[in-house]
């Protein structure tokens, strides 16, 4: 185990995109910009990081149980469009104990009617969403604290 406490932050289908993808959705912030702003704030908060992005579901479930297996203090999950359909996702946060945030930077609830339902929050701790790339800074802050 780390000599810090660890934190996986996991994003799924697309998020290599983000900067270019639907800026006036998903804002203009890379996921490199968003790994610098999380990276500087871990080290403010006495984190240690592990970032990854995958567009394969079975990536984001092989991760979801080796953050627990090595004892992670949180994960910070955007599952992306998996989000609404990934019962995979959802089965694997229920199988682990690590507590699971998921994440959103556009609020699902105010866009189209199958962003509404979500397979990943109904496993999660928590959900924060609708805060562009703050969303992931207000989850890591609240994963601090866990």
């Amino acid at each position: 185990m780390a000599d810090k406490p660890i934190v996986f932050v996991l994003n799924g289908p697309n998020l290599n995109m983000l900067g270019l993808r639907e800026p006036e959705i998903y804002g203009a912030d890379t996921l490199d910009d968003i790994a610098d702003m999380l990276d500087d704030r871990a080290r403010e908060l006495g984190l240690e990081l592990d970032i990854r992005q995958s567009n394969h579901e079975g990536h984001l479930v092989d991760w979801i149980q080796e953050a627990n297996a090595k004892g992670a203090q949180a994960v910070l999950l955007n599952g992306g469009g998996f989000t609404h359909t990934s019962v995979a996702i959802h089965d694997a946060i229920r199988a682990v104990t690590v507590p699971v945030i998921e994440v959103h930077l556009s609020n699902p609830h105010q866009r189209e009617e199958f962003r509404h339902h979500s397979y990943i929050g109904m496993a999660a701790k928590g959900t924060v969403a609708g805060f562009g790339a703050m969303s992931y800074r207000l989850a890591l802050d609240a994963a601090a604290k866990l």
